[in-house]
């Protein structure tokens, strides 16, 4: 298990999600977040890494013939492990710690992944440079982010709905109970307003603006009063550039299917909620976080769904990276809850 810090090594917390990914260190917290992303060219030596995080993220969309940028990390788990390396690697010499020995490493991955797919995760973060490294449930260290009381004999939940993955756990005395996950969460949201845009109003959009969409106007239901922006594409019969005017209205309809799958996931988890705990959710309501959280509306939808209080966590997109740091501090606990994975 996690030992005390020496004055030799460094232990570092990240929470690698399919959209950002954030590193934490023990003693100082937050000290880097970027995009889960790496740009690549390919070339008759192999694959060059042309910049990742941010850097890459500004070449989305923008790049020549043999050269992409990818998500290395697909719903909260390894899907190139060469660019997941890499990315960790640059990551890591961001934080610019000072150790005599490679940095420990606690990494936070979704409930219920396969020995193969844990695997894989440990395995790039050792590639790139981990001495030792620990897993935690996403669930559990976003619910001690949020500032849940976990190891308490009460029951709490957390939703964390993420870029690739929403996360549904009950806990209480330290562990799960109840998890539920499904492979749907943000990156969904995007995906499902460029859809709407094709087929209701033939324009294709990049990357870059479905995200700006959800961001601006985005709606899990139809909103007093409609939020409005202008957009540019391409139009899918002519190929030539176009403008129209989006709201929030056509967002809410884009985004039906994605909001009823995550309310969908939130029912089959309370469910399965022993009746003890029930009462525990009843009088304590659900706790969501993640980025996708933020989409306006989302609460109120989840709270008539399921006629709970639904609170949204302070700093939503930060509540994992958070718990982790928590985890670094504190022995003891990290010991009791790394057994949730």
């Amino acid at each position: 298990m996690l030992e005390a810090l020496g004055r030799r090594t460094a232990e570092l917390g990240v929470d690698l999600g399919t959209s950002n990914t954030r590193i934490v260190v023990r003693g100082t917290g937050l000290v880097v977040e970027e995009p889960t992303v790496v740009a690549i060219q390919n070339g008759p030596r192999g694959r060059t890494v042309l910049g990742v995080g941010t850097d890459a993220k500004r070449m989305l969309g923008r790049t020549p013939a043999g050269t992409r940028v990818i998500r290395p990390v697909l719903g909260g788990v390894v899907d190139d492990f060469e660019a997941t390396e890499r990315l960790l690697r640059a990551l890591i010499k961001q934080t610019r710690i000072r150790s005599l020995l490679r940095p420990r490493m606690l990494i936070c991955i979704p409930a219920g992944t396969t020995e193969v797919e844990r695997r894989a995760v440990q395995e790039s973060a050792r590639a790139a440079g981990a001495r030792e490294v620990f897993v935690v449930s996403t669930a559990v260290a976003a619910a001690l982010g949020a500032d849940l009381p976990i190891t308490d004999p009460v029951g709490s939940m957390i939703v964390d709905i993420g870029g690739g993955r929403t996360e549904v756990a009950i806990l209480s005395l330290g562990g799960v109970v109840v998890r539920r996950s499904l492979r749907l969460a943000g990156d969904a949201m995007d995906e499902a307003i460029a859809k709407w845009l094709r087929l209701e109003h033939t324009l294709l959009i990049g990357d870059r603006t479905r995200e700006s969409i959800k961001i601006r106007v985005g709606c899990a239901q139809v909103p007093n009063r409609p939020l409005r922006m202008r957009i540019r594409g391409r139009d899918a019969q002519s190929g030539g550039p176009r403008e129209i005017d989006v709201s929030s209205d056509h967002v809410a309809e884009a985004l039906i299917d994605v909001v009823e799958q995550i309310k969908g996931v939130v029912i089959d988890a309370l469910g399965a909620t022993p009746p003890e705990l029930a009462s525990d959710i009843i009088d304590r309501g659900i706790i969501i976080c993640g980025g996708g959280s933020e989409l306006r509306g989302l609460g109120a939808t989840l709270r008539d769904a399921v006629q709970l209080p639904v609170l949204q966590a302070d700093e939503p997109m930060h509540c994992v990276s958070r718990g982790a740091s928590i985890l670094l501090e504190d022995q003891a606990l990290f010991e009791r809850v790394t057994a949730s994975v």
